[in-house]
């Protein structure tokens, strides 16, 4: 009920743009009646210290308050309930004047949604020719020879740096989907009304390069994210308008990804053999261990010119061994680095998986794995003749293999004196404990002889209330540099990808072992 002194509106409504301005004695109150129907949307303000807003509907009675007397100036929104008419009462707890504005209404008529947004100029104009009664084929001509995904120049150059690149698919009936950078994962593409066109934009800065692939028809499925993913994968394949694939000649179009660069993207110059760059050697061995109770197979690298025992030299320890040295070319990579005085003689251990579900067992953090590694691999290379000083030993791995050389650094720092993570998955998190349970061993653990280079990708950001590589990543690289760590840390415009990290791979060590490295 309103308090004593209440008084009844007298005056015309308030509508979209009117005002009211007056005073009022201390503990009364003064009523102005509103044109507003249920659904309408209302937008106003109230001026004047210590003054309360209230709603009230056809019978009087408060429906809510819209300000409660705080600041000079309160601002209120509200959306009319069934029971109109409605009436703004002002409420003067001590005496005063005020002034009451109603900004806007929007009636239920005008509540639309609006048009779906098209940020693509070329799917614009297209929509446009549909529209019209015209027919996709020009456009689709127009792909074939211009190649996907779509880059568009803007009206105006974009003021962060970010490039305009549409991904599109031709025919799909049911849906059409992206797995890959830049979405970071997987998103639905948009159809153009009922034609052939799927399409998705995105911005990405200029020095974007990624793989990708495109599922058309994905069985929609009532199950886990995990299965639904799965379910992606089992239409996912290359683009049919994009010739660049990575590797270059896939098997057949569900294998390998499309590639796309932009000009800003950084050089791989490392990756391809050289003509009169002396090679090394790589020898397969299998290895059996007593602390995993597994076989697998290991590669010795040796550069050219190797000599055991050699004060100069260096040594890189890599998981997924089979991984680097077929999609990341690693043996020519370092008999390119050290031919051009980049690194110093450097051997390499190539650590493969004996299987999948091995790797998933064994590469986050795993006591057996790491004493595998501290007392029967790395003692067995160094009979082999690959050793170094551990100040010249880099662990290093992608994804898991990341996580598994901050681990092995962690752990053992008496062999391994440089970490070198390509996206390391440190959201991961031992049972029972919250992600991230690799950081946090780092905070309660003494600080080790280890530095540490970490790299992560733009497009590798977690989910909605999720942490993500990008994220973990940044975390790791603060704990370690409060605890006093030596740590180097990059990030580009890239994925989770095998494309991107064969180019970094020598910039990481370099960065290390190289003959700048500190500077």
């Amino acid at each position: 009920t309103a308090p004593a002194g209440a008084q009844t509106p007298a005056q015309a409504p308030l509508g979209p743009g009117g005002q009211v301005q007056g005073s009022l004695a201390a503990m009364t109150t003064r009523a102005h009646a509103l044109t507003a129907q249920p659904g309408d949307m209302v937008r106003g303000s109230l001026a004047g210290a210590s003054m309360r807003l209230v709603l009230t509907n056809a019978e009087g009675k408060r429906e809510r308050v819209l300000a409660t007397g705080v600041g000079e100036l309160q601002e209120f929104v509200f959306v009319a309930g069934p029971n109109p008419p409605y009436a703004l009462e002002v409420r003067a707890p001590v005496a005063g004047s005020y002034g009451l504005r109603v900004t806007e209404v929007v009636t239920r008529a005008e509540q639309v949604p609006p048009p779906e947004g098209i940020d693509s100029p070329r799917i614009r104009a297209l929509q446009q020719a549909l529209a019209a009664g015209g027919s996709t084929e020009a456009f689709w001509a127009e792909v074939q020879q211009r190649g996907t995904p779509l880059v568009e120049p803007d009206a105006e150059p974009a003021k962060d740096g970010t490039v305009r690149v549409t991904f599109v698919w031709r025919g799909a009936q049911r849906n059409a989907w992206l797995f890959g950078a830049p979405s970071g994962s997987h998103e639905q593409l948009t159809r153009l009304g009922t034609s052939d066109v799927w399409y998705r934009s995105y911005r990405v800065p200029a020095g974007t390069r990624l793989g990708y692939k495109l599922a058309p028809d994905v069985p929609e499925l009532n199950a886990s994210p995990m299965v639904r993913r799965r379910a992606i994968l089992a239409t996912a394949q290359r683009d049919p308008f994009n010739a660049r694939s990575f590797p270059d000649r896939p098997i057949d179009i569900y294998a390998g990804e499309s590639v796309f660069e932009l000009a800003d993207a950084p050089p791989q110059p490392w990756v391809a053999e050289r003509p009169g760059v002396p090679k090394g050697t790589v020898q397969a061995h299998r290895i059996t261990s007593q602390a995993l109770g597994n076989t697998r197979d290991v590669a010795l690298y040796r550069p050219a010119g190797w000599q055991p025992g050699a004060s100069a030299n260096a040594l890189l320890v890599l998981f997924d061994g089979d991984t680097y040295q077929k999609e990341v070319p690693t043996p020519t990579i370092l008999d390119n680095l050290i031919a051009a005085g980049e690194l110093p003689p450097m051997a390499a251990i190539l650590i493969s998986n004996p299987s999948r579900q091995a790797r998933g067992d064994e590469l986050p953090p795993n006591p057996a794995f790491a004493r595998f590694l501290a007392t029967e691999l790395m003692p067995w290379a160094r009979s082999q003749g690959v050793a170094a000083t551990p100040v010249r030993t880099v662990v290093a791995g992608a994804s898991y293999g990341g996580l598994a050389a901050a681990y092995l650094g962690l752990q053992h720092p008496e062999w391994f004196g440089n970490v070198y993570s390509q996206s390391g998955s440190f959201w991961w998190n031992a049972p029972g404990q919250e992600p991230s349970s690799l950081t946090r061993d780092y905070v309660q653990a003494p600080v080790k002889p280890v530095r540490f280079y970490l790299e992560a990708g733009l497009f590798e950001g977690g989910r909605t209330g999720q942490v993500g590589i990008l994220e973990s990543t940044r975390h790791l690289r603060d704990v370690l540099r409060a605890k006093g760590y030596s740590v180097q840390h990059r990030e580009y415009a890239a994925g989770h990808d095998y494309l991107h990290w064969r180019g970094t791979l020598a910039t990481g060590l370099t960065a290390l072992l190289g003959k700048t490295a500190g500077e």
